[in-house]
């Protein structure tokens, strides 16, 4: 993890003026490009959480095996993120990212055979293979925002951007709710109901799977083709690396905001795919929601929506309040309401449980640009280990176990620890050490 990672394509210490007048129109495009993938990889990437319990079903799953689905999704992160950048830096930007939309789409119709056997290890192979195609996009993505304007105002950009990625996520859930747990008899069942599906069935709701995958491969192959013919601006020497002799000396590890940010992304993706992973199977349970899988996935869409609304409302406020005070007051209120979603019941819980949302909604994003403060010509390499620490999302296995063994309720005390993490690095953790200047744009 210690080895730099190199994004050829993002504008690593841009001036100010990198988003100006001159250049205004043309990187206001890009940027709106850019806002599209946000959304489809927020889109594919929750899609897993209406996938996971209709998978729990078909498969006879614990919750240890459910959340493995997803820790595979996210140890693609570790491993793609180096051979990622490597790649970009070979290709070219636009052409990584056509790369990366072609790799998903190929993932998406690995799922068609996965249903037809059905196979649990096919399954967990494509969604490896979308979740590398999502770390490409990534890679390059969220330091090209972060840094393509005035660092001053980079948390409140990369959270308006981000609201792009919330809104697909919020989208997913009815997507998936409709198409997969809306046409399946797990989906469908009476909430409680311990009844065995039949072989038959089981391969029946297997292959609820194949359309719904079938239209997302479809989409990502036209927005790839899109992208290829797109005239996305030259961005010159201001996108190269800084020169060696520039970063000779330099260590990345005297940084405190990057050394401690890279475990609050690790820490706070626990968190995130946790909640959003077991939401359905904890709202369903009778003394929670008394809810079938399909009316659930309803209430995860609330969720999500409340993620985008607040990195609405985030990117405003950040304009005037320092990221780190309203990252500081985000934890805190997580912190409660993962504690009230734990010892409470009924509605008051799964309300408890949905506003989570709302409050990790700043969170990536503010940690991500907090991270690079200060990294001047050291930014891409602080800026590839953030996106390596998203791999935090591989050990929601953890909270499955302790679902399986403590109860799926008290699992969730696992989510309000993580919350105490991000509380430190708002409040001290992400104060800048030995800031660098920033490296001036170049023609």
């Amino acid at each position: 993890m210690a080895m730099p990672i190199q994004t050829h394509g993002t504008i690593a210490g841009a001036s100010p003026g990198a988003g100006g007048s001159a250049a205004g129109p043309s990187y206001r495009s890009a940027l709106t490009l850019l806002a599209s993938l946000f959304f489809m990889w927020g889109f594919i990437t929750v899609i897993n959480n209406t996938l996971l319990p209709h998978l729990r079903s078909v498969f006879d799953l614990s919750y240890t095996q459910t959340t493995l689905i997803e820790s595979v999704w996210f140890i693609a992160y570790f491993f793609a993120s180096i051979p990622s950048a490597k790649l970009i830096e070979r290709v070219g930007y636009q052409r990584a990212m056509v790369f990366g939309l072609a790799m998903m789409a190929a993932g998406a119709l690995m799922m068609v055979p996965a249903a037809r056997l059905p196979s649990y290890g096919v399954t967990l192979f494509a969604l490896f293979v979308i979740a590398s195609g999502i770390t490409l996009l990534q890679v390059a993505a969220n330091p090209y925002v972060a840094v393509v304007g005035p660092p001053e105002t980079a948390s409140s950009r990369l959270n308006l951007v981000q609201a792009f990625n919330s809104a697909g996520a919020t989208l997913a859930p009815l997507f998936g709710g409709y198409l997969i747990l809306g046409r399946s008899t797990s989906g469908t069942a009476v909430a409680g109901s311990t009844a065995v599906l039949t072989p038959a069935e089981r391969l029946a709701d297997a292959q609820s799977v194949v359309l719904p995958y079938l239209i997302v491969a479809g989409v990502l192959v036209v927005l790839a083709v899109v992208i290829a013919r797109f005239p996305l601006p030259a961005m010159g020497a201001a996108t190269q690396r800084s020169a060696k002799a520039d970063r000779k000396g330099l260590s990345l590890w005297s940084h405190r905001n990057l050394v401690l940010g890279i475990p609050a992304i690790f820490i706070y993706l626990i968190a995130e795919i946790g909640v959003a992973n077991l939401f359905i199977n904890f709202v369903s349970q009778p003394q929670i929601g008394n809810l079938t899988h399909e009316q659930a996935s309803h209430y995860l869409f609330v969720l999500w929506g409340g993620m985008m609304v607040g990195r609405l409302v985030g990117s405003v406020i950040m304009r005037s309040v320092p990221a780190e005070h309203v990252l500081a007051l985000a934890s805190i209120g997580a912190f409660v309401v993962m504690l009230v979603a734990t010892f409470t019941t009924g509605h008051v819980a799964m309300w408890a449980l949905i506003s989570v949302g709302l409050f990790h909604s700043i969170m990536f994003p503010t940690i991500f640009t907090l991270g690079i403060r200060g990294l001047g010509p050291l930014t891409e390499e602080g800026s590839g280990l953030l996106i390596m620490a998203i791999a935090g999302g591989a050990l929601v296995i953890v909270q499955g176990w302790l679902a399986d063994r403590y109860g799926l309720q008290i699992s969730f005390l696992l989510t309000a620890a993580c919350e105490l993490y991000i509380l430190f690095y708002a409040l001290w953790g992400s104060r800048v050490t030995h800031a660098l200047p920033e490296p001036v744009a170049v023609g």
